[in-house]
């Protein structure tokens, strides 16, 4: 005969025995962060990318301290060692690691230097773009009606203008007659990739918030009074800050070719700070004589940095895919 109240006091004595920490543990769910950042740090190639990032932010950083080392300044002229007899730039070796260029200036000391311009021109446009994407977005998705025509056929148009064309002419203005604030070089290049490039943020934004305007708890918030900047700034846009991320870790790169196509054209960083763009633009002429090393180093420094911030963008948007594994 078995002896059923020994074998309930069997099982009620080992539930009592498991620590109640091991068991919350167990049942412990994770958020959709925690998952992303699981999932991100399995991507060999983001985090590959992302050490090549930080790699190049401190190399921005400590610009001065690669300069002090070498004993080269960023705008210093070697005329006699830095140049041949008959005035072209000479190769690498062990006084000039990456060569000189056409003025005698160390190549490597300027390709730190500009990754200082690329980064903060990246950056700062970045942030004009997501903040002034998402703040129209937001009132556009969220009061709909006549604001939402008005700001999405705006946003369409601005889409529509053929952005190299309509920046070029600013800057070109701009260098000529500055308009308040505007003047030439890094202020304006930050202003005109930030604000020719915020349409494509803001229907992002827009779309999402469409949707999300219709869920229960934003209808929740309106019945109790909430006002809508607050129901926007407080309810909505938490739910925006995934796509946001990703997106802004792929406009990093895009606006670091845009300034470097600017100042390739001559109407971005002005010279002679230093400026891959720039510095491209500069080697064109001498390449014919065999001068690869100018060309070469800042061109592999642009692309670098593009394709790092591409590949860790492409694995942000892939670790915050809902669609991905959740058992990670």
């Amino acid at each position: 005969m078995v002896n059923i109240g020994a074998g309930l006091a069997t099982v009620e004595e080992f539930a009592g025995a498991a620590p109640e920490a091991e068991v919350a543990k167990k049942i412990e769910g994770r958020s959709p962060w925690r998952l992303a950042v699981a999932r991100l740090r399995r991507d060999r190639a983001a985090m590959t990318s992302l050490g090549v990032i930080l790699f190049i932010v401190v190399v921005a950083i400590f610009a001065p301290v690669i300069a002090a080392i070498t004993g080269h300044g960023v705008y210093q002229q070697f005329r006699t060692t830095g140049l041949t007899p008959i005035g072209q730039p000479i190769g690498p070796n062990s006084t000039f690691l990456f060569g000189t260029d056409d003025q005698g200036r160390d190549i490597l000391v300027r390709i730190a230097y500009g990754a200082r311009i690329s980064l903060i021109v990246g950056v700062l446009a970045t942030l004009v773009t997501v903040v002034g994407g998402t703040i129209i977005g937001l009132a556009a998705g969220y009061f709909g009606k006549l604001i939402d025509t008005i700001l999405a056929r705006f946003m369409d148009w601005l889409l529509a203008v053929p952005f190299l064309l309509l920046a070029i002419s600013l800057v070109s203005v701009v260098q000529i007659h500055p308009i308040g604030p505007l003047r030439p070089g890094l202020p304006v290049v930050v202003f005109v990739l930030g604000v020719f490039g915020w349409a494509a943020v803001g229907r992002i934004v827009r779309g999402q918030v469409l949707s999300i305007r219709e869920k229960e708890y934003v209808e929740a918030a309106r019945a109790l009074g909430a006002r809508p900047w607050r129901i926007m700034f407080i309810d909505i846009l938490p739910n925006l800050v995934a796509p946001l991320i990703v997106y802004t870790t792929l406009l990093i790169p895009a606006y670091i070719v845009g300034e470097a196509s600017l100042s390739f054209l001559g109407v971005g960083i002005l010279p002679p700070t230093a400026d891959w763009g720039e510095m491209i633009s500069e080697s064109a002429n001498y390449y014919l004589y065999g001068t690869w090393w100018f060309l070469v180093f800042p061109s592999l420094a642009l692309l670098i940095t593009t394709l790092a911030f591409n590949i860790f963008g492409d694995g942000v948007r892939d670790a915050f895919d809902p669609r991905a594994d959740l058992f990670v």
